[in-house]
């Protein structure tokens, strides 16, 4: 499985640890920052990871910032994509389980490296239930998509 991530400036040193530690177990993609820039936008790097997931079905994706907020809505925008803020083990679980979620978006701010890492690992182990009720409510979200269009 291939896992897309980036950052922005807030979020970049802790992206960079997350990448090296999941690079033992995943194809890691990092779409950057390559460098450290207060500058940076982090639009434009949500966006690229919620396209590359798109564009690659079975991949994810992990976006790193101050709050989470932010990469989240951002990601949000992108057809096709779950974006989701996990700040426990328990919240990405529940949202890759019942919400099929394939964009975690981690708040750098309130987490340390290890924790980055541990919610990461949780979101990254469970697969959606397939369940009826959830099924069906992931396509209600599709519909409304569709009604925009």
């Amino acid at each position: 499985m291939n896992i897309y991530i980036a950052s922005d400036h807030a979020g970049y040193t802790k992206k960079r640890h997350l990448a090296d530690a999941l690079s033992a177990n995943y194809n890691v993609v990092d779409l950057g920052p390559e460098q450290l820039n207060p500058g940076d936008d982090y639009p434009i790097f949500a966006e690229r990871v919620a396209r590359a997931v798109v564009g690659d079905p079975g991949s994810r994706g992990i976006l790193v910032c101050d709050s989470g907020q932010g990469m989240e809505i951002a990601a949000n925008k992108v057809d096709g994509v779950r974006a989701a803020v996990a700040w426990n083990e328990h919240v990405a679980f529940e949202t890759r389980r019942d919400n099929d979620s394939n964009v975690l978006s981690l708040p750098a701010g309130e987490l340390n490296e290890e924790e980055l890492l541990a919610v990461s690992k949780v979101w990254l182990e469970t697969d959606f239930s397939e369940e009826e009720r959830h099924r069906r409510r992931l396509q209600e979200i599709t519909d409304i998509e569709q009604e925009d269009d």
